[in-house]
């Protein structure tokens, strides 16, 4: 058994059997039979007597509610925006993922226009406030979130914040957004 220390496995593939080794993490018993259950490398711990699976593949990650993401702006309409989830906390995302801004849960009050928050290209970051209809519900009222990262609407060249305005130091235009206090960070 310990020849197979290294070994590529796939679930069901037999390690070895309980009478030269104990079942670890990443495996279980079958009739007698030590086996894969996950994806990965064989490790065999001679001194324990054990043997488990360094997996290869880490588990997908996917929105849930009370999850931060970061995604880019699709399109935007008068009272919502479309965004495209790329992150996770830190985590990239493999799949596509789409979510809703509503111009309700911004935080800033009224907002006669989802313009004046956000545009389509901008990134932001915002919480995930409920999963409904196979739509992840976006928010960006608390002080954190927001957009982080945004581009000239003249010029397409990305604005810097200084002191609380966007500019564009290409073309001198100043625009409004709902910044992040991180914006330019990330």
């Amino acid at each position: 058994m310990h020849n197979r220390s290294g070994q590529f496995v796939v679930p069901g593939d037999k390690i070895g059997v309980i009478e030269e080794f104990a079942s670890g993490p990443g495996t279980y018993v079958k009739e007698g039979d030590v086996r894969s259950k996950i994806v990965g490398r064989v490790v065999v711990d001679l001194l324990n007597k054990r043997a488990f699976i360094y997996p290869s593949v880490r588990a997908a990650s996917f929105p849930k509610v009370g999850s931060v993401i970061v995604g880019q702006v699709q399109s935007v309409q008068s009272k919502l925006a479309l965004i495209r989830i790329m992150k996770v906390g830190k985590r990239q995302l493999s799949g596509f993922f789409t979510g809703v801004l509503h111009a309700s849960d911004i935080g800033q009050g009224l907002i006669k226009n989802m313009r004046d928050v956000c545009l389509a290209g901008d990134i932001i970051q915002a919480k995930v406030i409920s999963e409904k209809n196979m739509m992840y519900h976006l928010s960006i009222a608390e002080r954190n979130l927001g957009v982080i990262y945004a581009f000239c609407s003249q010029c397409g060249y990305n604005l810097s914040l200084r002191e609380r305005e966007l500019r564009c130091s290409r073309c001198g235009n100043v625009e409004r957004r709902k910044i992040a206090l991180n914006y330019g960070v990330e």
